[in-house]
């Protein structure tokens, strides 16, 4: 008995214990904020300065200031932050950092502001095109103006009717961004002047906030159009909104991390881990390469300018690790990985799968990194989206093999099988296969499209930041599906052979898009150059399948109102 007792004596004092160390932790925000109140100095990244300072006092710097201006979230809000999705591709889930009132605290940020970021400071990027001079078109003629006024990238659409938009917006419906009673946001924005209403205290739909207006654009048919406006001030929010919040973005095999905005938008930022003249090495599986953030940004301006539109907005910026990460984010695990190198950089690692550790670290230079920002979908909450398995997906695994690949009559089963017995499910695969094997990207495993729509609607293109990782090499199997099926729709072909045109080169147009990036150079010419080539293999594929086939047979027609919706693509 007298045993007992003592057991029961010793697991109250370790529950007393623990209970201590938790409070203490809670605290230490707090703590550090005083002590910072104390301090007074520079904001910015002090390891230059004082580098023992550094090391001893990690959140003394800036952690009042940061509390002060973005206002740190509470216990409840970090576990929500920290709530996203573990699908496999759910690369760009939309878990927003206040899922339970997102309505509530989103209906805030409509108010009509401009972004007080203002003009980001220029800069040099951090690494250099090797390869040297650009082609610039003769006397200051834009070939992208021109290749976007051709007769292929006027095609309408249909009339949209509110099935085919994701979102039914009523203008008479009105939004108060005070009726939360929130009124950080008005102190967060920090120009009175801009906080401007209509008279009756009411947000017209034209005031939302870009990355609102971006998700009302989305239909059955594009993520946005040809020539939104919405597009250039949601690339340029990226660049230049002021960010309030990380996270570490849970699933996926390497480190990605959530940054929310001062508008309550978000975006999925990938660290910059490979320079742009590194190749992935010959001994890498498709599955252990590196994700790179220039392959992102370059994907979204090659899925434009092929007319998919199915790639979500992406724009590099070059962060600045102190204050745009470590001193505003509440992730405890990723706070805890940052350090100072020995050469007196900022550096942190976070925990993913692959390449998250000491070894692996991403550092500043001393505290600046460059990464990509793709703009999040709308919250699952409110546009539900379905993730299916590619058909030929590869196989993961060390040795052995898909089915696709040992069986050449394998597109003759999925042409049998749902979705892709009818509409235009297999064609969008088709785009797909193009795409990716102009990037080069083996690791297509799933993809997604919105259930409002349900099949007869595109592939969303996420996730492509292990494509451009060999310039040097065309990896063939990429094409299977293509060469499989020997299908494709009527306006892709047309358009792939208008941009291997001269006029109309694919590599040219890539050059003359990226350089609106703000990291600018994003692929060197090796790359480009590698468009070319590997999209005149595509046009021979489709050459041999129609030889073999017959045009009509292969090509399937879009443009003259006969779309391929109701027809079965096993139709021969």
């Amino acid at each position: 008995m007298i045993l007992f007792r003592k057991f029961r004596v010793l697991i109250l004092m370790v529950f007393l214990v623990a209970c201590t160390m938790h409070i203490m932790i809670d605290l230490l925000p707090k703590l550090e904020k005083r002590a910072a109140g104390a301090d007074s100095g520079d904001g910015g990244c002090q390891c230059a300065h004082h580098p023992g300072g550094e090391s001893q006092g990690w959140g003394k710097q800036q952690r009042a200031r940061s509390a002060a201006e973005a206002g740190w979230p509470n216990k409840h809000t970090l576990r929500i932050l920290q709530d996203f999705s573990n699908e496999p591709s759910s690369n760009l889930t939309s878990h927003s950092l206040e899922k339970i009132t997102a309505a509530a605290d989103r209906a805030e940020s409509f108010r009509r502001m401009r972004p007080s970021a203002g003009k980001a400071e220029e800069h040099k990027p951090l690494i250099g095109d090797a390869s040297g001079g650009r082609t610039v078109p003769a006397h200051g003629v834009s070939r992208l103006a021109a290749l976007f006024e051709h007769p292929l990238y006027r095609v309408d659409l249909p009339p949209l009717t509110d099935d085919d938009t994701l979102f039914n917006v009523n203008n008479d419906i009105r939004f108060y961004p005070r009726a939360a009673g929130n009124q950080g946001w008005h102190n967060e924005v920090g120009n009175e002047e801009e906080d401007e209403f209509s008279p009756t205290g009411e947000v017209t739909a034209e005031s939302y906030p870009n990355w609102l207006r971006f998700h009302i654009g989305i239909n059955r048919y594009e993520l946005y159009s040809r020539h939104s406006p919405v597009l250039d001030a949601l690339l340029k929010d990226l660049v230049t909104q002021r960010v309030t919040s990380v996270a570490m973005k849970s699933g996926g095999t390497q480190l990605k991390l959530i940054m929310t905005f001062q508008n309550y938008g978000q975006a999925l930022f990938k660290p910059m881990k490979q320079t742009r003249e590194q190749e992935t090495p010959p001994d890498f599986f498709y599955f252990s390469d590196f994700e790179r953030h220039n392959a992102e940004i370059a994907a979204f301006h090659l899925d434009r300018i092929l007319d998919f539109r199915r790639v979500p907005p992406v724009a590099g910026r070059l962060v600045n690790m102190t204050r745009e990460i470590r001193d505003v984010t509440r992730d405890k695990k990723l706070w805890r990985t940052f350090f100072i190198s020995p050469a007196n950089n900022v550096c942190f690692y976070g925990e993913c799968s692959y390449y998250c550790s000491t070894e692996h670290a991403l550092c500043g230079k001393p505290d600046q990194i460059e990464g990509s920002l793709a703009a999040f979908l709308p919250d699952l909450n409110l546009a539900k989206r379905k993730t299916w398995r590619n058909p030929w997906r590869r196989s993961y695994h060390k040795r052995k093999k898909a089915e696709w690949e040992v069986d050449p009559d394998y597109c003759d089963e999925v042409k049998q099988t749902p979705p892709y017995d009818r509409g235009t499910r297999l064609l969008d695969i088709m785009d797909m296969t193009i795409f990716d094997f102009l990037m080069g990207n083996m690791d297509r495993h799933h993809y997604e499209t919105f259930e409002k729509f349900g099949n007869d609607t595109f592939i969303i293109h996420l996730d492509n930041g292990r494509g451009f990782g060999k310039h040097s090499h065309d990896e063939l199997s990429i094409l299977v599906p293509l060469s499989q099926c020997c299908r494709v729709r009527k306006s892709t072909y047309l358009r792939l052979q208008l941009l291997a045109k001269e006029d109309y080169q694919l590599s040219s147009l890539m050059e003359e898009s990226l350089l609106r990036d703000r990291l600018s150079p994003i692929l060197i010419q090796r790359h480009l150059q590698a468009m070319d080539r590997r999209l005149r293999l595509v046009l021979q594929v489709l050459a041999g399948c129609i030889e073999k086939e017959g045009y009509v047979n292969v090509v399937e027609e879009d443009l003259n109102g006969d779309t391929a919706t109701h027809r079965s693509p096993g139709h021969r």
